[in-house]
């Protein structure tokens, strides 16, 4: 995505909006998604992991895809595999710094299991000798077709759940309009803060490169950064973990599945192969470790481990980029 020249006024002016839009397009999107989970009887993490965390990577969905159009494999799967690593590494460490987060059952006999294997595999396809084909491209639209629906009736069946305590019955209309209104200005304010940080990032003197590896890398992940520490703050634990696992499992299946059946992949950059997905892989199994039956929560410790991680990613990046 291009971001041309603005006035710096204006620039000060979309990083200022931005923020404030960003803060309040999140907190309705979150009532929404709270509100449809209890009508349709799906468990807060099914919606999350359906609505919020595919809702939110539509950025990367469009990076990518128009990525593959024009031949950048490597542009197009570090998108994806980037947006992995930042949803674990610096969205989750965040929200769990916020607040610990608990784990439920279903989450940890098969949401992240499922994360961890699916992660693996992307891996495999990936590095297989001829690159990523059209058959590993249509494999992996294949097993997104079927672990989606397959844990939305593991764990979402159910009758519609009764309003919280002190929160009256909204009207449907209402729970859809802030769900999909919502998600329309949380990308949109999104789209306008980066705008404005590029620009001042710009005027100030910083290198492309910079912008590129900073700005850019986390403002795709923006919507997804919101919502979850929107979501940790009110205690929805469940929808955090779901927007991140959803996330993951759209990157490194749809998204990336998509680009490959437009435009299979070939020559995949050896960062990508011995950097990005090596810690994609690495992050989804520190998940697993922490949420374990009879362990169920996740401490602030480990999202302080996550950031000082995700630092270092951003440090050896920069570095072996520069080269």
């Amino acid at each position: 995505m291009e971001y041309g020249p603005i006035p710096w006024w204006l620039a000060v002016l979309f990083v200022a909006g931005g923020l404030v839009a960003l803060k309040l397009s999140a907190e309705k999107f979150i009532d929404g998604a709270a509100g449809v989970s209890r009508r349709i009887g799906l468990s807060p993490f099914v919606v999350g992991m359906v609505v919020v965390g595919f809702g939110t990577s539509a950025p990367e969905l469009c990076v990518s895809v128009f990525s593959g159009l024009g031949g950048r494999s490597s542009l197009s799967l570090g998108n994806a595999y980037g947006s992995c690593i930042c949803n674990i590494a610096l969205i989750l460490g965040v929200a769990t710094l916020i607040k610990p987060l608990k784990v439920s059952r279903s989450v940890s006999l098969f949401g992240v299991p499922a994360l961890v294997a699916i992660s693996v595999m992307s891996c495999l396809l990936v590095a297989s000798g001829s690159g990523f084909s059209r058959a590993d491209a249509f494999v992996s639209l294949g097993v997104f077709a079927v672990v989606l629906p397959l844990y939305c009736r593991f764990s979402g069946g159910g009758q519609a759940q009764e309003a919280p305590a002190g929160r009256p019955d909204s009207p449907v209309w209402r729970d859809w309009a802030l769900l999909l209104g919502g998600l329309a200005f949380l990308l949109g304010s999104s789209h306008i803060l980066v705008w404005g940080a590029v620009e001042t990032a710009r005027l100030l003197g910083v290198p492309e490169l910079v912008i590129g590896l900073t700005v850019l890398a986390v403002g795709t992940s923006l919507p997804e950064l919101a919502s979850a520490v929107i979501s940790a703050r009110r205690g929805e634990h469940d929808m955090v973990l779901g927007n991140i696992i959803g996330s993951n499992l759209f990157n490194t299946l749809a998204v990336v599945g998509l680009a490959g059946a437009i435009s299979p992949f070939k020559g995949v950059s050896r960062h990508i192969l011995a950097r990005d997905m090596p810690a994609m892989v690495a992050l989804s199994v520190s998940i697993a470790l922490f949420a374990l039956p009879g362990r169920g929560r996740v401490a602030r410790p480990l999202g302080a481990v996550w950031l000082a991680l995700y630092a270092g990613y951003i440090a050896l990046m920069a570095f072996q980029e520069m080269q």
